[in-house]
């Protein structure tokens, strides 16, 4: 009845289970184990009411303590036989269900890594933190309790009607008519529960989400004493997902009362025509009492029957939920063979359009020009122009819209990814560094770097001083994201980590801001002596960061509104005419 209401339920709907039955495959053994033995189980328990009605008929009217004992030695044979099944069902269905979910989070975590910014901007991180603890939780839980319930709890009530005709035939009646009521009142509230769950899930998305922004953000909260509002804001939020759940839970918690009603009133039913045919001589008292065992087997089995179901419907919503995720396919286009970089042309980029999902209008539009090999290029524009959507446009962070953008001669989507990986250091205006030594985050640049090449990269990013400072040196541990740094000496760091791999294109996207005048000017003096080498480009708002670049890029709303040195975009772009100004007039004041 279950599977059969799994499939209609889901049929159309990218088959929810699919992925997680593929990985169950690998247990195989354990998931026939794990119900086999709980089969098993529920075999020796329908025995019980057996037994006990043998030994009042045989034994306790009769007088006879030699076969009372006799049963009860066989009935503590059977609850220790019944006992030991269970904990092998528990470890088989444990093992299966945490080996399947440890496969599908692996899965889902590498194909979240394997999607690009694109996806990433519209799915979300809050509700894919979600799907990779909660809902995975979820799944794990509802294969656990499927392997060592799901055929347990059907087999024990249609067992016990088979024991009932078995015992007698006309009292069975009671039993296939209770059953017959129950299976309605349970498919009925999954049916309707079922996709409730999901809308449940989506609104703690909607929480998390929340929670994130508020815990990421709280100084600025605090900066513009927002702690009251913000407050209100999670309130309503967290109150609207407590109030979905509990409607839920009043949903769910109809299915014991109404269950309890039915078993109730079958077994009034059931004393009622027992005595009868125990007065007209049809029926024995243990049969009676073998009855009523098994009706209270049927009470015990719904109750545990009915918590099933709210774990499985849990599960296959959160399935669902994780099936979209690793449905989504990454949009980014990359080639296949690692292609010759011998070209004096770093970048060529003609009539370059780019829009970001869900934007009315182009990020970048229409923009072109051509660098060579070793030039260092600075980038400068007003906020929102569009710098940091070029800078990972090169870094091919994303798919163009329309129009080229060549790489060393070559499309840049013709490259592979490990081999852009090589070519491109990427340092972000976000700076990101992970729990662990200095050491350990120096060698996400390149895993096999000695000491000494760390230090050099440190001197070159101007950190050698910040690393010397620190207790242990290159041993000093860092806390999650740097903060125990300061957020100069975080992204100097992250300017080292870059150069550790020596890349050919080196990208620093406004990753100085926080350096003074002098460390920044011994920075971009460090640089230009590896311009050779590679090609940089500097992302800043700081004219004095850029006057010295061989070429300077100046964006202005999307567009490219400037090329050339320093000098020649005084005479020419009237954009870089007022950074400038703005700029040098507050110092000569």
């Amino acid at each position: 009845i279950f599977f059969i209401y799994f499939n209609t339920c889901y049929s159309g709907h990218g088959d929810s289970m699919k992925t997680v039955f593929t990985y169950l495959k690998d247990y195989a053994k354990e998931s026939i184990l794990a119900p086999t033995f709980k089969m098993l189980e529920a075999f020796f328990d329908l025995l019980v009411p057996l037994m006990v009605a043998r030994c009042i008929n045989q034994g306790i009217q009769t007088g006879n303590w030699t076969i009372i004992w006799k049963y009860v030695l066989l009935l503590i044979m059977l609850a220790l036989v019944g006992m030991a099944c269970s904990f092998t069902a528990q470890f088989f269905a444990a093992k299966a269900a945490v080996g399947v979910t440890t496969k599908l989070r692996q899965r889902l975590f590498d194909h979240i890594q394997s999607l690009s910014f694109k996806e990433l901007d519209t799915l979300g991180v809050d509700t894919l933190i979600t799907r990779m603890t909660s809902d995975m939780n979820q799944v794990q839980n509802g294969i656990n309790m499927t392997l060592r319930l799901l055929l347990r709890s059907p087999f024990i009530v249609f067992g016990s009607l088979l024991m009932a005709f078995f015992i007698n035939q006309k009292v069975s009646i009671v039993f296939l008519v209770a059953i017959v009521l129950l299976t309605i009142v349970v498919v009925g509230i999954m049916v309707f529960c079922i996709p409730l769950f999901k809308k449940v899930q989506s609104r703690l998305d909607a929480l998390l989400g929340i929670t994130r922004d508020q815990i990421t953000g709280v100084r600025v909260i605090r900066a513009f004493c927002k702690e009251e509002d913000e407050v209100q804001e999670f309130d309503s939020v967290n109150q609207d997902y407590t109030s979905f759940n509990e409607f839920l839970g009043k949903i769910n918690a109809l299915m014991n009362p109404l269950t309890y009603i039915i078993i109730n009133v079958a077994t009034i039913v059931l004393i009622q025509v027992g005595a009868v045919q125990v007065q007209l001589g049809n029926l024995l008292q243990g049969d009676v009492v073998a009855l009523y065992n098994y009706m209270a087997q049927i009470i015990i089995e719904l109750v545990k029957l009915a918590s099933l179901i709210v774990t499985i419907n849990k599960s296959i919503a959160c399935s669902q939920r994780i099936e979209t995720i690793l449905a989504q396919k990454g949009s980014l286009r990359y080639g296949r063979d690692v292609l010759d970089t011998k070209c004096n042309l770093a970048y060529e980029c003609k009539d370059l359009t780019f829009t970001y999902p869900g934007a009315s209008s182009p990020a970048l539009e229409d923009v072109n020009f051509t660098i060579e090999k070793g030039t260092v290029v600075g980038v400068t524009g007003g906020t929102g122009s569009g710098k940091s959507t070029l800078m990972q446009l090169l870094a091919h962070y994303y798919d163009m819209d329309s129009g080229s953008l060549n790489l060393f001669g070559h499309p840049i989507e013709k490259y592979s990814q490990a081999q852009l990986n090589d070519q491109i250091g990427f340092v972000s205006q976000n700076v990101v560094l992970f729990h662990g030594s200095i050491r350990d985050n120096m060698k996400w640049g390149k895993e096999d770097a000695s000491d000494q090449e760390i230090w050099q990269a440190l001197e070159l990013a101007q950190a050698r001083d910040v690393v010397e400072g620190k207790s242990g040196q290159l041993d000093f541990v860092l806390e999650q994201n740097g903060k125990n740094l300061s957020g100069g000496q975080r992204q100097r760091l992250t300017i080292a980590r870059a150069l550790m791999k020596q890349p050919d294109i080196l990208i620093l996207d406004d990753s100085a801001s926080a350096l003074d005048f002098a460390t920044d000017a011994r920075l971009r003096q460090a640089l230009r002596s590896l311009s050779k080498m590679m090609t940089i480009f500097i992302v800043s708002q700081r004219i004095s960061s850029i006057r010295q670049a061989q070429t300077i890029l100046v964006l202005d709303d999307g567009k490219l509104v400037g090329q050339g040195n320093h000098a020649q975009l005084l005479e020419s772009c009237s954009v870089y005419q007022e950074i400038y100004a703005s700029q040098y007039a507050k110092e000569e004041c």
